[in-house]
């Protein structure tokens, strides 16, 4: 395909938006599967008691972005952290967030890098 002078400026646009698009749509998909592993990572390494907890862990859209909630969202902070007992001492944290976050985070890192650099 040949270009003239004057339509070079607008090729190149052209150009950018078709590979911003597609960069765009590469980034969704590895959104949504970095954050499905997530929510299978959390539902395997959560303390389970009555495996209620490990259950709950679920993703839903918000605008652009996915949130990786628990239902039984007043549990993460108090099992993550540890917490004070009603009759004196501690309960100790069981952490288990906080290393799937890392592991997600560097993942959807690596991955989005890898399709910037094709």
């Amino acid at each position: 395909m040949t270009t003239s002078i004057n339509n070079l400026a607008n090729e190149i646009a052209r150009q950018l938006a078709l590979y911003t698009s597609e960069v765009a749509e590469k980034v969704e998909a590895i959104k949504e599967d970095v954050t499905k592993e997530a929510v299978t990572l959390l539902k395997e390494k959560s303390p389970k008691n009555t495996g209620d907890y490990a259950k709950s862990w679920a993703k839903k859209k918000v605008g652009k972005n996915i949130v990786i909630y628990n239902r039984k969202y007043q549990l993460t902070h108090l099992l993550e952290k540890g917490h004070v007992k009603r009759e004196g001492g501690r309960v100790a944290a069981k952490i288990h967030i906080r290393p799937v976050e890392e592991m997600i985070v560097e993942e959807y890192v690596n991955r989005v890098e890898r399709v910037l650099r094709q």
